[in-house]
């Protein structure tokens, strides 16, 4: 049995499946834009459902767990080739198990991963827990400009799964351990066994994985494409969604030849 539920679309023959993670707090809703286009394109499309917080603890504060429970999900619709797209927490995952799993992992892509700074600000105190409740007004304030460099960009309905997820005790607990785990993971060396072609694409102004480290770290390993996306924070799919399908599909037309 999977620990991530997934939805799955079937594409052309021949074609990797390119696997979209969900994010730390927020589910499989964060990849709409490119679940739709690719699927448009014939691609073949899986995106898991449960925020990374939802899952069982041990799950979420390991790297390598969180890993083997994407490439589960994928094993569920018969996929051997992968693309691993991540954002935040699951860019991690995605360049873990490119260097763990290499027959299986043909490319990933890779947007506001942490690792590189102090911790993310997700608009809470993880560490002491009781400084904001996970909704209301504040709580929205904080979590959104921490998200967004311009407009916010999610639906109110979106807002609240978030804070009914993150009201939940296991979820707390769950969160602090995958924070935890980005406090420890050595990314440098990780990347470093990466082989497979790799997108990076980062919003200038992200505020929660600052983009500079990255855009140094990133062009010392081989294979590597980086691509700054302007006028952007951290979710480069939702708040420049047309540009971030235009760079996943040539990337992956690509990847393809």
């Amino acid at each position: 049995m999977t620990v991530f539920t997934a939805e799955h679309k079937p594409g052309n023959e021949g074609r990797p499946l390119v696997a979209f993670m969900s994010a730390l707090f927020a589910g499989g809703w964060i990849w709409d834009h490119p679940f739709a286009a690719l699927t448009e394109k014939g691609w073949p499309v899986l995106r898991t459902t449960e925020p990374i917080c939802a899952l069982d603890s041990k799950v979420a504060g390991s790297i390598e767990r969180l890993g083997d429970a994407l490439v589960a999900a994928c094993d569920e619709v018969g996929a051997e080739k992968l693309v691993v797209c991540a954002n935040s927490l699951g860019g991690l995952v995605a360049i873990d198990l490119a260097g763990r799993i290499p027959d299986r992992v043909a490319a990933i892509v890779v947007s506001g991963a942490p690792g590189l700074t102090p911790d993310p600000d997700v608009g809470l105190n993880i560490d002491r827990r009781a400084d904001v409740r996970p909704s209301g007004p504040e709580f929205q304030a904080r979590m959104l400009a921490a998200l967004f460099h311009g407009e916010p960009l999610f639906t109110q309905e979106q807002i609240d799964s978030v804070g009914e997820v993150l009201r939940q005790g296991p979820a707390m607990v769950a969160m602090a351990r995958s924070i935890r785990a980005t406090r420890t993971y050595k990314v440098d060396p990780a990347m470093a066994k990466v082989e497979c072609p790799s997108l990076y694409v980062w919003g200038r102004h992200d505020k929660m994985t600052p983009i500079d480290p990255w855009l140094e770290a990133v062009p010392r390993h081989p294979g590597t494409e980086f691509i700054t996306v302007e006028d952007c924070g951290h979710i480069p799919m939702i708040e420049a969604a047309e540009e971030y399908n235009g760079h996943l599909l040539r990337f992956l037309d690509q990847v393809a030849r």
